[in-house]
């Protein structure tokens, strides 16, 4: 059955996952073990496994080539997935075949990544009838997505193992075949992803504007949840572009974020869905506990209408898909994680919200800036969760990211009136939901921050984007869509671009609510980009770069990051990245530079020499009329009048100047000894510093040799505990623990009563035996013949021998059961122990 709002009236259970076959019940449920349960040992001995570096490992240096055909692709493959533990999986298009290998993290270097050869094959148990361009695991590791043009399928990893080739057989079935892959319609898939919160649950955007989920637990055919996508509002006209959705990404643990999904329509506006919840995934109970904390405390508490009835509307879904909510009245109590519950409401529709509006800091913002100067159509987003900040990344095909912040919390609005269509199973348990998600009408267009009315808690608003910059990556073919990005693991202020030039590292200096220093203080800084890996030829190549066809962020949980690519000849790239020094490097600049302008302002305040005394003495200009010295006696009046004007001119011109010189000078001599002074003083708090560092650096080097000291111990101990023989017992059954409970029955029970019977009938012997008889018979009785007498002795002698026999044998029965009791504690104590 499919969703939408031609549902039929009745509606076939959907077996659980792995899907059904033509099998019988029995060899179902041996396959459905074999799909969960992990995969014996092969047969390849742990002796032959060689630890070689992850780039030089024989699957990729055996490879010539690579045929994925990524130029047919809308999106950019990706031939490479990871279980963010230990196992890296490798899909070999050449083979049809998927590789895993096991891999160490910064072991013994911490630049590099030993990975085990030979790999393990893992192969379908079907015919895969399409080419493979992008592979995706789930968050446990169990499931991978192989995704093509002409189909999508899921391989199961836990698999049986085969004689064939040394490889091992993996279930996979086909998703979504009578929806995407029908002859009859042109229906195909934009982009998939698994959901963060569930383990088999899968989210698919495709090309009619539906956003479905499927829960692979149930069926792979019918999905759980329908979304029909409706951004242009009824009787509206707008472009193409702007009812085309291209991509979706999922949000992450922050408030509402985690029950919304973020879409992206082609002419870059961006919508959002909340709440999305898929049916039976886990939550972290503080976290949904803090939405309903702040819906009672901001929403009910609101002045205003229409906040109230939202507000109330988010208590009554949350009580209902978290009933924990209810039953604990607001405590938590031991509660570490809660499962949503199946629940939809009956009269209101999800709705979507959007198109997100950009918000300024002032009148004097940038119109051009405010507008973007991307080129060409959006291609792809990315959701980004760094501190308190929600960032969105849209890529377009020109080669232009555009970064923006969600200036706002996200908040659950429905449409009333839009009734949704569920089905439901016999016990009226909700199984599924289709709904039509229309567009708010909005009058919101660009908002201004400085105005607090802007943003208002409760009232349905969409939060405002606030645009962070816009960066061009200047890729060398303009009208490229093969782009990608994945944020760092641990650095969430860098994003990793994957495009057709190769890989860019582009790193957020401001955050509006994580960074220290308000945008109204201080501008915004822009992010630094940096070519991480170049797969372009030369300028002089007329042919245009191939991408990357496979490309993964690892991460380890001492800090060290590595970026790994799939190039299109096959071959592995691994580059270790640096975390740490990232961010510090510009606040260290930053103080540099303040520390620098201070210094300068200093030597501006308190000049050594003027620039007057600097430029010298002026020049003695004699007046135009002043007669020839050479024509003019000495001892004549007029030879001692000018010879008086020259002393003048000569004293007033040098020996006033050197006087000022000498003053300077004089006046200058301790501000140049306070100079030296603070200079002393800084070059020894500068020694001072480096000593502490030097003290610490030591301090921090013998903590790291007792932390491995310690580790070496625990792994000594864990190894010793390891070979302890009750490691080694299994968890008794059901069908043994019975037993157990039975026997401790007749312990407690039945094994005194008998104990206590045979005693009583001892004792009765006894007094039989002892009576005197003779002595209290009768005179009839005397009378009897002895023979008689002798009879009736016998008869009850041989009765009590029957008993006391009957009764030895369950005495020794018990005995047994005893034992068998008494040897099941002792091995439960061996195990405990």
């Amino acid at each position: 059955m499919r969703f939408g709002f031609d549902l039929p009236e009745t509606d076939d259970p959907q077996p659980t996952t792995p899907p059904p076959s033509t099998s019988t019940p029995k060899t179902e449920l041996q396959r459905v073990r074999q799909s969960i349960t992990p995969p014996p040992a092969t047969s390849t001995p742990k002796t032959e496994l060689q630890w070689v570096p992850l780039q030089n490992h024989p699957l990729f240096s055996s490879a010539t080539s690579n045929s994925t055909s990524a130029a047919a692709s809308k999106t950019p493959p990706n031939l490479l997935a990871w279980d963010a533990a230990s196992r890296l999986y490798v899909w070999d298009s050449h083979d049809n075949c998927l590789h895993r290998i096991s891999i160490r993290l910064g072991e013994p270097d911490p630049t590099s990544i030993l990975a085990a050869s030979p790999s393990k094959v893992l192969r379908a148990d079907v015919l895969l009838s399409f080419e493979i361009t992008k592979i995706s695991i789930n968050r446990n590791g169990s499931a991978l997505l192989l995704a093509g043009l002409e189909g999508l399928s899921v391989m199961y990893l836990y698999g049986r193992p085969s004689a064939e080739e040394n490889s091992i057989i993996c279930r996979t079935v086909s998703i979504g075949s009578e929806i995407y892959f029908n002859r009859n319609n042109f229906i195909r898939i934009l982009q998939f992803s698994w959901h963060p919160y569930s383990d088999t649950h899968l989210g698919i955007l495709s090309s009619d504007s539906v956003f479905r989920i499927f829960d692979l637990s149930t069926s792979i055919e019918q999905p759980e949840q329908e979304y029909y996508l409706q951004p242009v509002e009824s009787g509206s006209s707008r472009n193409a572009a702007a009812i085309c959705p291209v991509d979706f990404s999922f949000g992450r643990d922050h408030l509402w974020d985690k029950f919304s999904v973020f879409v992206l329509f082609s002419d870059g506006s961006v919508y959002i869905i909340c709440p999305v919840v898929p049916f039976g995934s886990v939550y972290k109970w503080e976290s949904v506990l803090e939405m309903y904390n702040d819906a009672h405390t901001f929403g009910l508490k609101s002045a205003n209408s229409k906040a109230v009835n939202n507000s109330n509307l988010a208590i009554s879904w949350l009580e209902a898909t978290f009933p924990e909510l209810v039953r604990q009245a607001g405590d938590g109590g031991n509660l570490f994680a809660v499962k949503a519950q199946p629940f939809v409401l009956f009269n209101s529709s999800v709705s979507l919200q959007g198109p997100l509006r950009k918000v300024c800091q002032g009148a004097a913002e940038d119109s051009e800036f405010q507008r973007g100067v991307c080129e060409g159509r959006a291609v792809s987003i990315l959701y980004n969760l760094a501190g308190k900040d929600t960032i969105l990344v849209t890529a377009w095909c020109g080669g232009q990211l555009q970064l923006d912040a969600l200036a706002d919390e996200i908040q659950p609005v429905w449409k009333t009136g839009s009734a949704p269509r569920l089905c439901v199973d016999s016990s009226d348990q909700i199984v599924g939901a289709a709904m039509i998600c229309e567009s708010a009408p909005s009058d919101l267009s660009v908002l201004n921050l400085d105005q607090p009315e802007s943003t208002s808690l409760w009232l349905g608003h969409p939060p405002p984007l606030l645009r962070l910059a816009i960066v061009d990556l200047a890729l060398p073919n303009r009208d490229s869509s093969l782009i990608a990005m994945i944020s760092d693991p641990l650095l969430p202020e860098r994003i990793f671009c994957i495009h057709a030039g190769g890989i860019d590292s582009i790193v957020l200096h401001f955050l509006p609510f994580t960074s220290q220093a308000s945008s109204r203080e201080e501008p915004m800084r822009t992010p630094s980009v940096l070519s991480v890996l170049s797969t372009c030829q030369g300028e002089s190549s007329s042919s245009s770069p191939a991408p990357l066809h496979g490309f993964l962020a690892l991460s380890d949980s001492f800090g060290n990051s590595w970026i790994v690519g799939l190039t299109f000849s096959y071959e592995c790239v691994v580059l270790q990245i640096e975390t740490w020094n990232v961010l510090l490097s510009s606040v260290i600049d930053k103080e540099r530079e303040t520390v620098v302008s201070e210094e300068l302002r200093e030597m501006d305040a308190h000049t050594i020499i003027s620039k007057e005394l600097l430029s010298g003495p002026k020049a003695v200009l004699l007046p135009p009329s002043a007669p020839n010295l050479r024509s003019v006696a000495g001892d004549s009046i007029e030879g001692r009048s000018m010879l008086h004007q020259y002393f003048k001119l000569f004293h007033e011109n040098y020996v006033e100047y050197a006087h000022k010189v000498y003053f300077e000078l004089q006046h200058h001599a301790p501000h140049l000894k306070k100079i030296i002074s603070n200079q002393h003083s800084r070059l020894h708090e500068a020694q001072q510093k480096l000593l502490e560092v030097d003290k610490k650096q030591e301090k921090i080097e013998d903590r790291i040799n007792h932390a491995v000291q310690l580790h070496n111990s625990l792994e000594e101990r864990l190894q010793n505990l390891r070979s302890l023989p009750g490691m080694h017992k299994k968890p008794l059954s059901k069908a043994e623990r019975d037993f157990k409970f039975e026997l401790d029955r007749f312990t407690g029970v039945e094994l005194d009563a008998l104990k206590s019977s045979i005693e009583a009938l001892s004792a009765r012997l006894k007094r039989h035996i002892h009576s005197p008889q003779a002595n209290n018979t009768s005179n009839q009785q005397k009378q009897r013949s002895a023979r008689k007498v002798h009879r009736t002795q016998d008869d009850e002698v041989s009765m009590l021998k029957s008993s006391l026999a009957k009764l030895s044998l369950l005495n020794n029965e018990n005995s047994k059961k005893v034992k068998l009791v008494e040897s099941a504690l002792k091995n439960r104590e061996i195990s405990d122990s």
